[in-house]
């Protein structure tokens, strides 16, 4: 009875043996089960291509406002951040000087004018004189001296008229130049604006011998200049009149659009560069500086949001299409002579078939389909393995067998 039990165990325990063995050559010997591929479906998207570049915002129209006459600057009627009307009274450089300035030159032109009623007085007189010696010279009742005397008296004292007349006409512009000055001590905004920096404050001395002193500058923020930065490699796929956007930093999903303005002509530190040099051709260029091109639009800013200064990321469109059907860039094979691209597309019942598309728009990342796909089609962007080492897969993708 036990031979049989151990006989019944051993040929259970055979038969599991086998039943494993069998399980791991079917597991570890089974026939290929063909390649497994990456695929992405071929969808509808929004596409656009651009050049991207930093750049900065300015005020579209920015004045330094300066004073014309030196002086203490006496009082500041406005403050950082006021808004202004043109005309508008915005500080006063003390006036005392300026107004002393032009009494002394209505004292000067005063003094002329008495000068000159003298002169006329002495001018009347030698008429008179030289009048008798014509009367008498005829007669010999004077001599010929005297005559002379009388006569070239007459021409000194109307040469003197003249020369007060002169002198006179440069006090009344001495006059006009005072009165301009004294005017200048109060300065009054040149448009309508807002104040986005003082820098002289009250008290502080400012001397405008040689260049006039900034005291404020104003600037009129209703509409924004963006000054975006683009590449050397960049520069020659944009011209005037293209579409740009950007976006700033505390805002990004709100797009701001303008049209390029003005693509600059030479690099946006080419003067300071050129007078570091000595001039052009006076001497060598670093060879692996990066060159930028500012590339300039305006943007409106009704509710003054936009300030100066701030960081913009900047698009400029070289392409857009709307719901346009497109694939992963990595679909596409080397390019054919044609201008099309082989594309791998994986069909239902799992078969490779390698169709020629015509592309549009790539942005580097998708790329329009214009001919040679459908929607819905899954075209193949890599072999399983490369995704080995890549984690779970994309989202936008499906690893097939």
């Amino acid at each position: 009875m036990k031979k049989n039990q151990r006989r019944w165990i051993g040929v259970v325990a055979g038969i599991a043996a086998l039943i494993l063995i069998a399980g791991l050559c079917l597991h570890f010997f089974a026939g290929d089960k063909g390649p497994q591929y990456l695929t992405a479906k071929v969808g509808r998207t929004n596409l656009e291509n651009a050049v991207i570049a930093t750049g900065t915002l300015q005020a579209f129209r920015q004045v330094d406002v300066g004073a014309q006459v030196s002086g203490q600057l006496k009082s500041l009627k406005v403050k950082l951040g006021d808004k202004v009307t043109k005309n508008q009274w915005l500080a006063e450089i003390d006036p005392v000087i300026s107004e002393n300035a032009l009494r002394q030159a209505e004292a000067n032109e005063q003094n002329l004018v008495a000068q000159k009623r003298s002169a006329a007085a002495q001018l009347v007189q030698a008429e008179l004189a030289f009048k008798r010696q014509q009367q008498m010279l005829p007669d010999d009742s004077t001599s010929r001296q005297d005559y002379e005397t009388a006569q070239a008296n007459l021409g000194v004292q109307r040469a003197s008229i003249a020369s007060f007349d002169a002198q006179i006409r440069a006090a009344r512009i001495q006059i006009e130049t005072a009165q301009a000055n004294l005017g200048y001590t109060r300065i009054v905004a040149p448009m309508d604006g807002e104040v986005v920096a003082i820098v002289t404050q009250e008290g502080q001395t400012v001397i405008a011998q040689q260049q006039a002193p900034v005291i404020l500058k104003l600037a009129d923020l209703d509409t924004m200049t963006v000054k975006a930065q683009v590449s050397e490699a960049d520069v020659i796929r944009i011209h005037p009149g293209q579409t740009a956007y950007f976006t700033i930093l505390g805002e990004a999903d709100k797009r701001y659009y303008g049209k390029l303005r003005a693509v600059e002509p030479a690099p946006q530190n080419f003067a300071d560069s050129q007078s570091s040099l000595g001039g052009i051709g006076g001497g060598s260029s670093k060879p692996n500086a990066a060159v930028f091109y500012n590339a300039l639009f305006e943007v409106p800013n009704p509710g003054h949001l936009l300030r100066i200064s701030m960081t913009a990321q900047v698009n400029v469109l070289l392409g857009t299409a709307s719901n346009a059907l497109n694939i992963p860039v990595a679909a596409l094979g080397d390019k054919n002579k044609d201008g099309t691209y082989p594309v791998r597309v994986l069909d239902r019942d799992n078969q490779v078939d390698t169709r020629k598309v015509r592309t549009g728009i790539n942005n580097n990342v998708n790329v329009e389909v214009l001919s040679g796909l459908k929607e819905g089609e899954r075209v193949i962007i890599g072999e399983g393995s490369d995704m080995a080492g890549a984690g779970a897969g994309a989202t936008a993708s499906d690893v097939v067998n």
